[in-house]
């Protein structure tokens, strides 16, 4: 149960109205008492026969939206009400490296009815989300994946946020759980779902004031699915990706340049509603050369008469910038495994297949003696990192505590923004710059948890 000393609230928070996100827990209220969270098992009604066995951190619905705000230490105290072990991570989020929720990495799983807390601050304000690291691909599959919001200092001056967390889920038409894990997916792209959802709802339509500005603060929390997001002729502009404010310029998200979003990433955008009542926005994602819808906004009553110029830019945060000079170069290497079998053991997860690896060295579980860190870093030290795609499919590459910005690829031009998160094209190269300035083992891994489970994750180490 959630302390009483937290206020949650769907809309109102610092005078924002924010829609489509279900509950929220904010942190801002008051930083006393830790916050109580507990994963749990739910249920919920889609467009089909309730579905059990879903997990969440609310007793029937979405994981709630998490709020805090930059600079502020944020407590939690996360109960595991399930069955099986789990851990949290945050992720995007720089914390001290007993934070991060990686199972014997940087903590013990959790077993049932334990309890760990979690205690830390952001330097970052951004747009970033949480999920378990532990039962990683089963309690993810099953709904666990929730929004996490770092307010920035300055309120920038919109009026309304939009959330949208983007999420599948395979389930029969019956309501019961389909396999979420296939070995035909793991080897390939994996393993996509047949109900695309936003916050758990199916091509939601969301109303906002006419005239008005609205932040989409746009998730995706798959573990398979890449997105390729496609709005309108609208105004508006890309504000920050993954959780970090843009310094060169991002298209908009339109049909002839649509917006990539892999498992993992995220993307702010600014808006300026139409002025007139009822006017529908879609916002869709291509699949081949088709529109498929994922929600729309709806214009509502009399314009506001707004103007994108009468936002705040979003102040940078506080990244150390790599001095390309000096920096040293590591190479990773993202493909099969070099056996193409065995098995991954553990109790965060086991299955009887390994078919990826980094550098040709698979992971073989969270709790395999004698692995070592892929590289180690010295603390405060400028590096590239070299990451080349050996593979017929797209690995989305996950950093953790960590970030970098992407400074060439051999296939496409990437923009310098800092970011946790890349996607690896097919036979692409790209080259990433980051300061090691944050101590500890830090997960690195591709964000299709299929991949993840089945070889292609490891660590980085940064020493003082």
């Amino acid at each position: 149960m959630l302390r009483p000393n937290r206020r949650q609230v769907i809309a109102g928070l610092g005078g924002i109205a924010a829609v489509g996100a279900g509950t929220t827990i904010d942190l801002r209220a008051d930083t006393a008492a830790p916050v109580q969270l507990r994963s749990r098992l739910t249920s919920y009604s889609f467009d089909r026969p309730e579905t059990s066995g879903l997990v969440s951190l609310a007793d029937n619905g979405p994981p709630p939206v998490l709020r805090m705000q930059q600079h502020q230490e944020a407590a939690f105290d996360l109960v595991n009400g399930l069955d099986d072990y789990t851990t949290m991570h945050w992720h995007g989020i720089r914390l001290p490296n007993n934070m991060d929720g990686v199972p014997y990495l940087t903590q013990f799983p959790i077993a049932q009815n334990e309890t760990y807390s979690y205690r830390f601050a952001s330097s970052d304000a951004g747009t970033f989300w949480y999920h378990p690291h532990c039962m990683t691909m089963t309690q993810m599959a099953r709904g666990l994946t929730g929004v996490l919001i770092v307010e920035e200092e300055e309120d920038p001056g919109f009026d309304q946020e939009i959330i949208l967390n983007l999420k599948d889920f395979r389930i029969g038409d019956d309501g019961s759980l389909l396999d979420f894990f296939t070995p035909r997916g793991a080897a390939r792209s994996g393993t996509t779902g047949n109900l695309r959802t936003v916050n758990w709802q199916i091509t939601p339509r969301y109303t906002a004031n006419a005239g008005s500005l609205v932040r989409l603060r746009i998730a995706v929390t798959d573990t398979t699915r890449i997105y390729k997001l496609v709005l309108p002729d609208i105004d508006g502009h890309v504000i920050a990706w993954n959780g970090h404010p843009v310094a060169e310029p991002m298209p908009m998200p339109s049909a002839e340049t649509p917006f990539w979003l892999s498992p993992g990433e995220r993307v702010d955008i600014a808006l300026r509603l139409p002025d007139g009542e009822g006017i529908e926005i879609p916002i869709d994602t291509m699949i081949g050369r088709t529109a498929y819808p994922v929600c729309s906004l709806i214009t509502h009553g009399t314009s506001e008469q707004r103007s994108l110029s009468d936002l705040k830019p979003l102040r940078p945060n506080p990244v150390a910038e790599p001095d390309l000079e000096t920096a040293e170069m590591h190479e990773f290497l993202f493909g099969w495994s070099p056996e193409g079998d065995g098995s991954n053991n553990g109790f965060c997860g086991s299955y009887d297949y390994i078919f990826w690896s980094i550098n040709r060295n698979p992971w073989l579980g969270d709790a395999e003696p004698g692995t070592g860190p892929l590289a180690e870093l010295k603390l405060g030290k400028s590096y590239i990192l070299r990451l080349r795609n050996e593979s017929p499919n797209q690995h989305p590459i996950h950093l953790h505590g960590l970030v970098f910005k992407p400074i060439r690829s051999n296939m496409r031009r990437l923009p310098a923004n800092y970011t946790d998160t890349v996607l690896l094209l097919k036979d692409e190269v790209i080259d990433i710059a980051l300061v090691a300035d944050n101590p500890g083992d830090w997960a690195f891994h591709c964000h299709v948890i299929e991949h993840q489970k089945t070889g292609l994750a490891g660590y980085i180490r940064v020493t003082g």
